[in-house]
């Protein structure tokens, strides 16, 4: 049999260490050897994390320590019994969270979690718990994100069983501890690993992890607690809100568990393409065609917006893909203030003329001056240059 080493070597203390020190120590060590830690090789690191917490459990312990200190390991092994070192002594979150530090676990089981082998046994799974959150998807038009409108939906979910006020035990009864679990709502299974013993907690199959039990169901939940309707809800949409919002609404997801609160609901707001402006923040862009004729002459047009037609100037010469901003017309900010609209023209040239069409065309051209005189000579002496 392999002779055991110096506890005080194991943790590497010294033999006056303060418990400040021991357990700074075993905290370190304890991380370092921890098989989640070490999933290439965790045989040899459990090992180690064993034989690094037998050497906590005996010097953290002064009783204990003053005996290790005066006989050695004869001193203490009767402080173990027939199974060895076990994981008794650390049953209390709170004792968790001292030795290892809040992180530590939560690292494997999440914010919040908690190991399972170190669940204090007996205690009952009755807390209130909060219920789940739910997600409505919401279109709405550009009109209504322009404006503000209040929508009522119709949300689809579980809530409390008026009935039998969430219990799910008919009126006039109560739930009763479950006889499986004795209230505990966890089924354990101890596993001896050499010096160790390890504990396997798993939901309990009769109650859910409820650690109760209805003997009369309510009849109109059926033992559930909660039932499913459908809830008409009303839902604020502020003027000027954007694509893919969350609009949370407290309190209107999922009935709570065993007297916790409800959830909440998460409105996602969509806004659906307009057939003919196009979202640039608070601004809106509009494309309108005009005539050839138009833009040489200069005109005044008629434009839609969002609040109506209203008259825009087309001044003379003006060019194809030219925009005019048209001030306050967009859509309004969330912190106060308007955008504006913003209107590009698209100069529209004709395909079909008639003879008149053309021969005044062709008049006006001639009035025209060259615009490509001398082009010709300019490009071959530019060739030239290059070559």
């Amino acid at each position: 049999m392999t002779e055991k080493r110096d506890y005080y070597e194991v943790l590497g203390v010294s033999k006056n260490a303060t418990e400040d020190e021991i357990k700074k120590a075993y905290r370190r060590l304890a991380k370092q050897y921890h098989p989640d830690m070490n999933r290439d090789n965790p045989k040899a690191a459990e090992e180690k994390f064993k034989e690094v917490s037998e050497a906590y459990e005996v010097l953290s312990d002064p009783a204990k320590r003053e005996k290790y200190d005066k006989f050695g390991h004869a001193g203490v092994s009767s402080d173990f019994g027939p199974g060895g070192f076990t994981w008794n002594d650390f049953t209390h979150h709170s004792d968790i969270e001292d030795i290892f530090g809040s992180d530590f676990f939560s690292s494997f089981f999440g914010r919040g979690g908690f190991d399972p082998f170190f669940v204090r046994p007996g205690r009952a799974r009755d807390y209130p718990t909060k219920g789940a959150s739910l997600r409505y998807d919401l279109d709405i038009t550009l009109e209504q994100v322009m404006n503000g409108t209040e929508i009522e939906l119709d949300v689809p979910h579980n809530v409390k069983c008026e009935k039998c006020g969430g219990t799910g035990a008919k009126p006039g009864t109560d739930p009763k501890r479950c006889p499986e679990c004795g209230g505990t709502g966890q089924k354990r299974t101890a596993q001896v690993r050499g010096m160790s013993q390890f504990v396997t907690i798993t939901t309990c199959p009769r109650c859910r992890g409820k650690g109760t039990w209805i003997d009369t169901p309510c009849d109109a939940c059926l033992g559930r607690g909660t039932v499913h309707k459908k809830q008409k809800i009303s839902v604020r949409i502020p003027a000027g809100i954007e694509d893919g919002t969350n609009l949370r609404i407290a309190g209107a997801g999922e009935a709570g568990e065993r007297g916790g609160p409800p959830g909440d609901l998460y409105v996602v707001v969509h806004v659906k393409p307009h057939e003919l402006f196009e979202r640039d923040g608070a601004n809106l862009l509009l494309d309108v065609p005009i005539s050839m004729v138009q833009a040489s002459l200069g005109d005044q047009i008629e434009v839609p917006t969002l609040k109506g037609a209203v008259k825009m100037t087309i001044p003379e010469g003006t060019q194809h893909g030219t925009i005019f901003r048209l001030k306050g017309l967009g859509l309004p900010y969330l912190s106060g203030g308007k955008g504006d609209q913003l209107v590009r023209v698209s100069v529209e040239i004709p395909t079909k003329l008639t003879k008149e069409q053309k021969r005044l065309l062709r008049e006006f051209a001639g009035l025209e001056p060259a615009r490509n005189e001398g082009i010709v000579d300019r490009i071959k002496a530019l060739k030239r240059k290059l070559m």
